[in-house]
């Protein structure tokens, strides 16, 4: 395990506490970067992301689709939880805690913002993140290699419907363009050039590819850890201007979190799967592509919009959760068959 992986809570950690400081400080600067876009697709951001989601393009390995044969239980057991059961829980808590727990809070125009953000956040499962939650747990890197192919090709296809379609629920006006505009900028072209320099340049060579994973790998880390400060620093005069906000969206998120954790841990048990497939079918339903959800949120409601101020809280939420679920699911390691 890296340095990155090993002290992965201390550097996300000092980078939220760096963006929000200088967000408080400079907000004139953020203020700047935010202006460097092009119909609501913000140039800086949208680089960053491209640096953390085409390395992991590039190592899907779509002939891995045919393993579904080996172990279909886990694969399933994590589609069913991503995109039938997490979008739902996902809106439907943010239905709970804005327009009824906090309604005498929040104005309903807000409430609609934090719901939209919890939406987005809820239709995009992990992409990146996944393969440095699965490895800490010891799963099988070939298994969630798998499952992420599977979703990234779903992702695809049911993105964009079922984010407008929860969106709509909630009577949020659905911006179908910049919806289908963020998943052909954000996962299919990423997913094509990865397939391309996989094929073409790197001829599926795993030695080349593991490699290539050598040389990108400290571009992947930076690109997180800038994408984070600066995701902070737009949102800094608010975040510590308004802590009991940052408080009242992340309380939904948490929950969300653990319970759909412990669903996907209950299921797994009661299926019997190993601990090597358990664990990443687990994290994978658990965790969230906060990369697209930050991108499209930004592009549907703008930058300082309460809808991206909930999927940055969501940053702030999801390591240090995951990281106990991790904790979790090593402890309890013998609850699942060795196979």
């Amino acid at each position: 395990m890296g340095i990155f992986e090993k002290f992965l809570s201390i550097w996300v950690a000092l980078s939220i506490a760096t963006g929000t400081l200088l967000g408080y400080l400079l907000p004139g600067f953020f203020e700047f970067i935010a202006t460097l876009e092009y119909q609501q697709v913000n140039f800086l951001i949208a680089i960053l992301i491209w640096v953390m989601i085409f390395p992991m393009m590039v190592n899907i390995d779509f002939s891995k689709i045919l393993d579904l044969r080996t172990s279909p239980k886990g694969l399933f057991l994590t589609l069913i939880i991503n995109w039938i059961i997490k979008p739902f829980t996902m809106a439907m808590l943010g239905i709970l805690f804005f327009e009824i727990f906090f309604e005498n809070i929040i104005t309903p125009e807000d409430s609609k913002q934090y719901i939209a953000g919890m939406i987005l956040l809820g239709v995009a499962p992990c992409t990146a993140m996944v393969f440095v939650w699965s490895s800490l747990t010891k799963g099988d890197p070939n298994y969630t290699l798998l499952q992420v192919s599977v979703n990234d090709i779903i992702m695809i296809f049911a993105f964009a419907p079922i984010a407008a379609f929860y969106l709509g629920v909630t009577s949020i006006e659905v911006p179908w363009d910049t919806l289908m505009i963020s998943v052909l900028l954000y996962v299919l072209m990423p997913l094509l050039f990865g397939i391309f320099t996989r094929k073409f340049f790197l001829n599926e060579n795993i030695n080349e590819i593991n490699k290539f994973n050598l040389k990108f790998k400290p571009f992947i880390v930076q690109g997180l850890l800038l994408t984070v400060i600066l995701l902070f620093g737009f949102q800094g005069e608010k975040i510590i201007n308004s802590p009991l906000l940052i408080f009242m969206i992340a309380i939904p998120l948490i929950i969300q979190t653990y319970g759909i954790f412990f669903l996907a841990y209950f299921c797994a048990y009661m299926l019997k799967l190993p601990q090597k497939i358990a664990a990443p079918a687990c994290l994978i339903g658990t965790s969230n592509f906060f990369e697209l959800a930050v991108a499209v949120s930004i592009a549907i409601f703008g930058i300082n919009s309460g809808a991206a101020l909930t999927t940055v809280v969501g940053v702030l939420v999801e390591v240090p959760v995951m990281l106990s679920l991790v904790y979790i699911l090593n402890r309890t390691s013998n609850n699942f068959p060795i196979k």
